[in-house]
């Protein structure tokens, strides 16, 4: 392109080249255009003039404009080119710049061109600001909008960040946009796109074409918030902000009203709204109310509410889905003001009659017990939702389920958190149930204050309309029948097995009063809430951190103490005062370890909850880290007591913790149990904690967190990351040769016949010294030579198990070589005991052991006088041998409940359910018999140590409380199976299977319990 602020070259570098047909010759390859020349300059080009002895520059006449034939270029007239202060530094003076004074450009710069020539804006047809305009942000907006496959679970974060930095751009004020942006000051960049010369003597301003400005463009028309996405914004993010939860509740449901014809937009915010019940139970006081105020607004918003509910509340229960039956009943409860007669307490009556039969047909029932547990934690939200009228319902329906609350089950004596004396234990114990109908009791006498419960003002819409809006309102808000649920004759038990729910709590009824005391409705009711939200977002462990430290904006204001308060500060802030203030930060550790404590079993894998503990303490640290830092001490310190599976637990979680940060922690504070025995219980801790995080880590790592006094608890051997020795390189030791030699073969992958000549030669020797059983030498040579060939990694170890598999199997057909193959492995990896935890279960999948075999080593010559029932690694190794017998059981016994099996395949199930129930219960005999020795100090070992002084009478006594500890354990692991798997229930679960409806039945037909509601 050429303007007259554009450099040419004189004629001195250009000759004609008659072998190029006329054309002017490209001497210096310097990819010459000739197809962008004016007319004039090419005539030029092909007819230089002669050299002169002082050859003038070359100029242009002013009136000698150029006219390029393939385009041309509009000059922009509005803001005319001119040299700030930058380029007159430089020396580019473009108001007076010599043309003929520029040099010649660069190769580079030439071959550059024909990509810069290219651009759009180059063309003659490209008018800058006439282009057609094209509304982009409305065009993307209905496409999302509307689109079926969009993400509508998208961030709220990038949903908020979208709209500020939208909102930004449309108010920012562009009347200066030319003087913020004039040539007379410096802005920083833009140099290097305006050096078009080595030497920067030279500038072109069209290399790039003109530059598009805001103000070539219409005005852009000001965001608006699709009102979709914008109801999903509010109700997902209700009682999250400064502003009142009920004027957010009355801004939704005006605006949803607005829109409510839209029939995509009702079904879409209608299921959200019910998922928002299930998912977030901190909000469904709230979400009630954008329900309750829609009464007034537009009665159909409710209507719709109320059905939508019911429906997915009819197949909760219908399901066996108690937690989302609780979550969905508690809506209504909300909205209880809204009934005729006597709303929800005349259903929770009726579950109650249930309950009832429930427990004359099985005494220990547990479903009647979940039932009544949700009808004591409906009562209080339906209370404060419809006043005092109710006081009396409340009242008679507390007297009914004391009668069921009362009773406690078999199976709670085996769920206690702590074991011993009750004057020893920290916190006695109490089940859910019988605490909160005690409580509730409570509250019943003072008049259900329930202080905790947020209240909201019925006529809050009325009081925040206008005036002459008021009058659109409907005198009197309607009013409706209860929904009518369909409470199936057989009750559905559940997709898992309920038990009775023990009520721990690290921090009730302390002196500092951080959490409500147990007398105190507040500590279940919130509790409540905050466990359902642990358990029913477990899919999004950032978010359910997120609610945890935002857990004060979800009850009455001043519930809580201000976040982060320092506990002697909250001792100062609390003291005095009317109303009982509670740390948010205790209440949820409190409420996560009792999860994480929850006794049979925790309702999802442990390191979930692991999970969510760290995410708080990244979320929160300065909060969370001092009330976390208190659980752990008040655990440690309650370890002799506490339940031998719970002390398990806190020591795998303590351990993963401190790898996640840096294994740093206080153990200072734990220098003087140093002096305790091995087998007290603090002591097995910090050397068991040691051990799991040195398999988390490496040794070296693992003892420069510690103080100096607690190097020794590591062996030194263990810095330097070696596999351990192997026994036979020492000539000392029996059948040392033998053993190299086994090694070689296996590492050469010697056929099985030389691995048997070597074998016999071990067979031979232990005949000469008198040894019944040869197989156990030979063996303890085959497998050490495995474990030694397989200690570089996991995946070494189980090729060499692969390798010599038909060996191990023929070895386990005897039952004394069974046990060495695992007395062997333990030898092995001695300093590493997790290792060989780790290579037993192998052997187990491969079923070269029994899980009889581990069992009966643990418990026959490992255990000596109950001494390694203080290892943790020996839990953990019995643990995994039992739990693999308890799941294949179970596994059979799903495969047993499946509708439509032939009759072949039944007797099938039923054979091998019934023989692998009688192992498993061979099994846990075997481990209560040899426990309850222990415990009781009948044990020959342990009786003997304790004549000879082998043992003092302390340390026998640990090891009695040891056992006595294991014996609950187990003792409530046979029930728990007995419980799921056995004669009774089995027989429960079939009897239910044949009386649900054929599936392939006719339409319309409604299976057990299918939703059969109406709502008047």
């Amino acid at each position: 392109m050429f303007s007259k602020h554009a450099s040419t070259s004189g004629g001195t570098n250009v000759a004609t080249d008659n072998a190029n047909g006329g054309r002017p010759a490209d001497l210096l390859d310097l990819d010459m255009d000739f197809a962008f020349m004016s007319a004039e300059r090419r005539q030029q080009l092909m007819n230089p003039t002669p050299k002169r002895d002082n050859p003038a520059p070359f100029q242009y006449a002013e009136e000698d404009v150029l006219t390029p034939e393939v385009r041309m270029q509009v000059d922009r007239q509005d803001q005319p080119r001119q040299t700030n202060r930058n380029e007159k530094a430089r020396g580019r003076d473009f108001q007076s710049f010599d043309v003929a004074a520029a040099a010649s450009r660069p190769t580079k710069t030439h071959r550059r061109r024909q990509a810069i020539n290219n651009s759009p804006y180059r063309r003659p047809e490209y008018v800058p600001g006439y282009a057609n305009y094209f509304d982009r942000d409305a065009f993307y907006l209905r496409r999302d909008h509307y689109n079926t496959a969009r993400d509508r679970n998208a961030s709220q974060g990038v949903l908020k960040r979208k709209f500020e930095a939208m909102a930004d751009t449309d108010a920012r004020d562009e009347r200066g946009d030319y003087d913020r942006r004039g040539t007379d000051s410096y802005r920083g960049g833009g140099n290097k796109r305006r050096r078009d010369d080595d030497d920067g003597t030279a500038y072109r301003d069209d290399r790039r074409g003109p530059q598009r400005r805001r103000r070539d463009d219409p005005p852009r028309r000001r965001y608006e918030e699709p009102p979709f996405p914008k109801l999903r914004r509010l109700i997902l993010n209700i009682a999250s902000s400064t502003k009142l939860p009920q004027d957010e509740a009355i801004d939704i449901v005006t605006y949803f009203a607005e829109h409510y014809d839209d029939e995509r937009l009702r079904s879409d915010f209608f299921d959200l709204f019910v998922q928002l019940i299930v998912e977030q139970p901190f909000k469904i006081p709230f979400v009630a109310a954008v329900a309750f105020y829609g009464n007034d607004v537009k009665p159909e918003i409710t209507v719709e509410a109320m059905r939508r509910v019911g429906e997915r509340a009819q197949e909760a229960l219908a399901a066996g889905e108690w937690k989302d039956f609780k979550l969905l009943l508690r809506f209504f409860a909300c909205l209880q003001s809204l009934y005729q007669d006597d709303g929800i307490f005349s259903f929770l009556g009726q579950l109650f009659d249930k309950v009832v039969d429930l427990q004359s047909e099985d005494e220990n029932d547990v479903v009647g017990i979940e039932l009544v547990k949700i009808i004591l934690l409906t009562i209080p939200y339906a209370v404060v939702a419809g006043g005092s009228r109710f006081h009396d319902q409340a009242q008679q329906l507390l007297k009914n389920t004391g009668i069921v609350a009362g009773n406690a089950l078999p199976i709670e004596s085996v769920i206690h958190s702590y074991v011993g004396d009750d004057d020893i234990k920290p916190m006695a114990y109490h089940s859910v149930i019988g605490l909160l109908q005690a409580q509730l009791s409570a509250e019943a006498e003072s008049g259900f204050p329930l202080i905790c419960i947020p209240h909201f003002d019925p006529e809050a819409l009325r009081k925040s309309v206008k005036e002459e809006d008021a009058e659109t309102l409907p005198a009197a808000p309607p009013t409706y029948a209860f929904p009518t649920f369909n409470v199936p004759a057989l009750i559905n038990s559940g997709p898992r097995p309920i038990f009775p729910e023990a009520y721990f709590s690290l921090f009730a009824d302390q002196e500092a009063n951080t959490v409500p005391a147990t007398t105190d409705v507040a500590s279940s009711l919130i509790r409540d809430a905050i466990v359902d939200t642990i358990n029913q977002l477990d899919f999004n462990r950032e978010m359910v951190a997120k609610f945890l430290v935002d857990v004060d904006c979800y009850w009455t204001i001043d519930v809580f103490a201000k976040r982060g308060t320092p506990l002697d500060k909250f001792k100062e802030v609390t003291e005095g005062r009317m109303q009982t203030q509670y740390k948010s930060e205790d209440m949820i550790i409190d409420a996560i370890f009792s999860q994480l404590f929850k006794l049979p079993s925790a309702e999802h894998k442990l390191v979930y909850y692991h999970s969510v503990i760290t995410q708080c303490c990244k979320v929160a640290p300065q909060a969370i880290a001092p009330s976390l830092g208190r659980a752990i001490r008040t655990i440690y310190k309650s370890l002799p007591v506490l339940d031998l599976e719970l002390g398990y637990r806190f020591l795998d979680w303590f351990s993963h913790h401190l790898s996640n940060f840096e294994f740093r922690w206080r153990w200072t504070e734990w220098l003087d149990d140093l002096t305790l025995t091995n087998l007290h219980p603090k002591k097995a801790f910090i050397l068991a904690a040691l051990d799991k995080e040195i398999r988390l880590s490496f040794a070296k790592r693992v003892r420069s967190t510690l103080p100096e006094p607690m190097h020794s608890l590591i062996p030194e051997r263990l810095d330097e990351d070696n596999s351990p020795d192997f026994k036979y390189d020492n000539p000392q030791t029996p059948y040392a040769a033998e053993g190299q030699a086994l090694l070689h073969q296996l590492r050469k992958k010697a056929p099985a016949e030389e691995v048997q000549v070597t074998i016999n030669k071990i067979h031979e020797q232990a005949i000469e010294h008198g040894i019944a059983e040869v197989l156990v030498p030979s063996t303890d040579a085959f497998v050490t030579a495995i474990c030694r060939l397989g200690a570089k990694s996991l995946s070494h170890v189980l090729s060499c198990i692969e390798r010599g598999k038909d060996r191990l199997l023929e070895i386990s057909q005897n039952e004394v070589a069974r046990r060495q193959i695992v007395a062997s492995v333990v030898e092995y990896w001695k300093d590493q005991p997790g290792v060989a935890v780790r290579i037993i279960d192998i052997l187990l999948n491969y079923t070269i052991l029994a899980p009889m075999t581990v069992i009966q080593w643990v418990f026959g010559s490992h255990l000596g006088g109950g001494e390694a029932l203080t290892e943790s690694w020996v839990l953990e190794m019995v643990s995994n041998t039992v739990a693999k017998v308890t799941n294949r059981n179970r596994q059979i016994a799903s495969a047993r409940i499946q509708k439509g099996l032939p009759a072949d395949q039944i007797e099938m199930v039923d054979a091998t359910l019934a023989k692998d129930r009688d192992n498993a219960r061979e099994l846990f005999k075997y481990i209560e018999d040899a426990t309850r020795g222990v415990s009781e100090g009948s044990s020959d070992i342990l009786m003997e140590k304790k004549a000879s002084g082998a043992l003092s009478e302390e340390d026998a006594q640990l090891i009695q409380e040891w056992g006595r500890r294991w014996h609950q354990t187990f003792l409530r692991k046979a029930q728990v199976e007995e419980s799921v798997v056995g004669e009774q229930a089995v027989e429960a679960r079939v009897k239910l299977l044949a009386a649900e409806p054929d599936t392939e039945g006719a339409d319309g037909e409604a299976s057990n319990g299918e939703a059969q509601m109406s709502i008047a």
